[in-house]
């Protein structure tokens, strides 16, 4: 693992992305909620398997989210952990990059983003 990254840069790119984290949080929530209103409107069997179908893909990146949220409290452990063991010299040091974290978050967007406009597609049909 390559290092060089200020503890408290990386303290502040947890902070982002826990922030992101919630807001996917909140959005799939919305979603969920669109999906019982559009379930709740037609019983054609065509709509009722695609709302599965979403729903399935929710759970997933719910799951995904809890994921990401454990990787970065691992990391802030860690960060945590540095600053123990010595309080002075944390504004000097650096920590192993988390990039793999970064990369799981590009990915999780990405993969999110199509589901939203995937799932746009859907409600403007149905709804």
């Amino acid at each position: 693992m390559k290092t060089g990254e200020n503890m408290y840069a990386q303290h502040a790119d947890h902070t982002e992305w826990l922030t992101k984290m919630k807001f996917y949080t909140d959005e799939i929530t919305i979603l969920q909620n669109r999906l019982e209103e559009i379930a709740s409107k037609n019983s054609h069997q065509e709509v009722l398997s695609l709302v599965e179908h979403f729903q399935n893909q929710l759970i997933v990146q719910k799951n995904n989210i809890d994921e990401i949220l454990h990787s970065i409290k691992l990391h802030e452990n860690e960060i945590e952990k540095e600053i123990e063991k010595n309080p002075v010299t944390a504004d000097h040091r650096n920590m192993p990059t988390h990039k793999e974290v970064k990369d799981k978050i590009d990915t999780f967007e990405k993969t999110f983003n199509e589901l939203r406009a995937e799932f746009r597609n859907f409600a403007a049909k149905w709804m």
